[in-house]
């Protein structure tokens, strides 16, 4: 039989938190040994207080933009193998978190969205800026997010920087009026966040062409069971993974 997988999780008492440690306790190949949340006394109130007093395979991060880096170092550090839910994170910072997960010969796995059609929307876009050079990306959330662009976002804004630079109208530095207005460069690619009520999390990636346009968009409702299954994918394909994965979707094939 096969040994169970021990996990950790950061955020336990949040939105997605919770939702992914009940479905670790409910499955038969994994075991929740510990969870952090600073408001919950039946917690523990940091990730290298957990860590340092269970015996853990997997930290998985669902906490926030302001300590989400702190503690994937804190688990690399020991050994512990990370999958990244939380929103914040860089291109530099996961460059850092790659070499680091390196050295101690552990892995991590990424993704701005762990649900199935965000996965999907970075395949999709990927492929249609192979055959089509002008986009921009629209970011939304809901009014208290505190970061912008959004992990979705950032991610898939990072993915078509891979790919190649899309093709601008007017050069940003000849913007007449307030720069800003162009949004933020991510990457080569213009994002525009909205931060406003009723939105949980949607990132939409507009093509254009000569005389048409391509809008492929994800939405995100209001229940935390689309990112269950793909969080708990990446608990059970990171054993034997060495170094940073990026992305949901490099885990579908």
């Amino acid at each position: 039989m096969p040994e169970l997988i021990r996990v950790c999780v950061a955020g336990v008492t949040g939105w997605t938190g919770s939702a992914v440690a009940k479905a670790v306790e409910a499955a038969t190949d994994l075991q929740l040994v510990a969870g952090v949340a600073r408001s919950d006394p039946a917690s523990f109130s940091s990730v290298v207080e957990a860590l340092d007093a269970a015996d853990a395979d997997v930290l998985v991060d669902y906490t926030h933009a302001g300590v989400v880096k702190e503690n994937v170092f804190a688990a690399i550090t020991r050994g512990v193998g990370v999958v990244v839910g939380s929103s914040g994170l860089t291109a530099a910072d996961y460059a850092e978190i790659d070499v680091r997960a390196r050295e101690q010969h552990v892995g991590v796995i990424a993704a701005g969205n762990f649900s199935v059609t965000a996965a999907l929307l970075l395949r999709f876009a990927a492929d249609a800026a192979r055959h089509l050079d002008a986009w921009e990306l629209i970011d939304y959330a809901s009014s208290g997010k505190p970061d912008a662009p959004s992990g979705t976002s950032r991610e898939l804004a990072e993915r078509l920087d891979g790919i190649r630079a899309p093709r601008l109208g007017v050069p940003l530095d000849e913007t007449l009026g307030a720069r800003d207005a162009r949004g933020a460069t991510v990457g080569r690619t213009q994002v525009h966040s909205l931060r406003l009520p009723s939105f949980t999390v949607s990132t939409e990636a507009v093509f254009a062409a000569e005389g048409e346009r391509l809008s492929i968009r994800q939405d995100a409702g209001e229940s935390p069971a689309p990112y269950v299954a793909g969080t708990l994918l990446a608990v059970r394909a990171l054993p034997g993974r060495v170094g940073l994965t990026r992305g949901l979707d490099q885990l579908l094939d």
